[in-house]
């Protein structure tokens, strides 16, 4: 970091949390970033902000003529701690399609304020992108579901006990987003039908968002199951929630890496979520690639 950045340097613990102080932690990084999208696409702005979370990280490799953009460069910018989140923006094109990639994110379990956690989606508002596309890695919840498959949110149900939304309002954001339609309906039909024609198996689902870090319970799934959810993870609501609270379109697809607890007798590991979603990245690839293209 140089002198010349921000109070607020990249992977602060906690990050500001006054809603003046983020506007301008987010103005700052929108502005550096933005140099280096004019620098890599010219007049060109990305359509879409692909957050390319676990089983998804390889999407950077095939972006065309990639800008590479680290975290710890842009002011601000929270660095991820997890394993598979490399933390890193990847400026390009997808299928000629102009996009921003984002190789990694923060959690709330690793600390800091809720803020940190939707940092880069009020940057992205900040750089008038329109549409958000999440990944993200997910215990198979209901029957039928396979580790290894995807699954394309129809919805969710934040148990996180966090809202990024607390506090006081930030910028223009609306106090109280309707999270009716949270997932885009349109662009939702675009997934499934591009899932179709690539011959690609997507499951539809609702996906819960418990804090972490420790898996959940047997007994939790119960209860996760009897709450109508079809998958578990510890990210993505939050992110949404300020989207819609900034108006952004958004849609987001799982990869189911486990059986959540107590669906079978396996105990649960992170590496193994690490090995299943290397082992379904080239579809997942192909899948959003042939979305994208068609969100503008």
């Amino acid at each position: 970091m140089t002198s010349s950045q921000p109070e607020v340097e990249a992977g602060d613990a906690d990050g500001p949390t006054d809603g003046a102080e983020i506007a301008a932690a987010v103005s700052a990084a929108a502005s550096a970033l933005n140099e280096r999208l004019e620098e890599r696409l010219g007049t060109d702005r990305p359509i879409v902000t692909i957050m390319m979370g676990s089983g998804l990280g390889g999407l950077g490799d095939v972006i065309e003529d990639p800008l590479e953009v680290p975290y710890d460069t842009l002011p601000g910018w929270p660095q991820p701690t997890v394993v598979g989140h490399a933390g890193r923006a990847v400026i390009g094109r997808l299928d000629g399609t102009p996009v921003l990639g984002l190789s990694g994110r923060v959690h709330l379990y690793e600390g800091g304020s809720p803020s940190r956690v939707a940092f880069y989606v009020r940057v992205s508002a900040a750089l008038e992108i329109p549409c958000l596309f999440l990944s993200n890695a997910a215990g198979a919840i209901r029957d039928g579901f396979e580790p290894g498959e995807l699954m394309l949110l129809s919805d969710h149900i934040n148990l996180t006990g966090r809202s990024p939304l607390f506090g006081p309002v930030v910028g223009d954001e609306v106090r109280f987003p309707d999270m009716s339609a949270a997932y885009d309906p349109e662009l939702r039909s675009i997934v499934l039908e591009s899932a179709e024609r690539l011959g690609v198996t997507l499951r539809e689902g609702v996906y819960a968002a418990v804090h972490g870090p420790a898996y959940e319970t047997p007994a939790e799934i119960r209860m996760l199951r009897a709450l109508g959810a079809d998958a578990v993870g510890m990210s993505t609501v939050p992110e949404v929630i300020v989207a819609r609270a900034l108006g952004l379109r958004c849609c987001a697809v799982s990869c189911l890496t486990n059986f959540a607890a107590g669906v079978t007798d396996e105990p649960l590991d992170h590496s193994e979520v690490i090995e299943v979603s290397k082992g379904v990245q080239a579809d997942f690839q192909r899948l959003v690639a042939a979305s994208v293209a068609r969100f503008g």
